[in-house]
């Protein structure tokens, strides 16, 4: 048996604009996936609502999102708003 591994990556601006493509694709993910962050530039509080909601949803049913490759400035904001004990960060 083997274990496949959900990547998502996000690219550019993560805000309310672009909320409405990833939520469905956040929605769709029902396993623990990896979201990859080398190529964001900025995340919005509407972004973190997203991946709030994802996160509480999997942790419900035994998974999680582990989030990698966060810019000093997004990690940052994920320890404002205080998710940087919400989610694993590596």
């Amino acid at each position: 048996m083997f274990e496949l591994e959900i990547v998502i990556r996000l690219r550019g601006r993560f805000d309310a604009a672009q909320a409405e493509r990833v939520q469905p694709r956040l929605e769709a993910v029902h396993t623990s996936a990896v979201v990859d962050f080398a190529e964001l530039t900025y995340i919005s509080s509407a972004a973190l609502g997203l991946l709030f909601a994802a996160q509480k949803r999997l942790q419900e049913a035994g998974h999680e999102l582990v989030l990698v490759n966060l810019s000093p400035h997004v990690r940052e904001v994920f320890a404002i708003a205080g998710f940087d004990s919400i989610f694993r960060i590596e």
